[in-house]
């Protein structure tokens, strides 16, 4: 990937406030989804006991870190790749026409996501279903769910203006 394309190299390698919040983000789920993994697995096998809904904080800090996980590899570029056919392409407009088709695709693929997500949410909205230990609205984590095909749709309009971008300068 030329050095003006990498997602990461654009801003100076800084990242920018948004990329440094995902990470945050992922690093955070990643401790909660492994610290009460390891808590559940000590408090039942160790200490005997049962903690009540656990598995309801897992799920949350799960989803959370799946949805980071996707708006991430967004960011970088590595959501939808085949590493075959873009090394072999050695002109620079054709790797920008390529970019752009993947950038489509993305585009695309997460419109239908954002309804789908706006469908689920609003559906939750309007039957309001809870978790059964913490009484955790369900649209939590639908809610993270929209925010990531947010997340990706943004970075895919980014995607596609910068392969134009590069289409046109080559």
């Amino acid at each position: 990937m030329p050095e003006s394309a990498d997602p990461d190299t654009r801003d100076g390698g800084r990242g920018g406030g948004i990329a440094l919040a995902l990470d945050i983000l992922a690093m955070v789920s990643t401790a909660a989804v492994t610290g009460l993994m390891a808590f559940l697995v000590l408090a039942r096998y160790v200490l005997g006991l049962s903690v009540v809904g656990l598995h309801e904080l897992i799920m949350l800090a799960a989803v959370a870190l799946y949805m980071t996980g996707a708006v991430i590899a967004s960011r970088k570029g590595e959501h939808l790749t085949v590493d075959w056919i873009a090394g072999n392409i050695t002109s620079p407009r054709k790797k920008a026409l390529h970019d752009l088709l993947i950038a489509l695709l993305t585009t695309v693929i997460t419109v239908f996501f954002i309804v789908w997500a706006y469908f689920m949410f609003s559906w939750g909205i309007q039957r309001p279903q809870v978790t059964p230990a913490y009484r955790i609205p369900l649209w939590v984590p639908q809610l993270a769910i929209g925010l990531a095909a947010l997340g990706c749709f943004c970075y895919g309009l980014r995607d596609i203006l910068d392969a134009v971008r590069r289409y046109r300068s080559s």
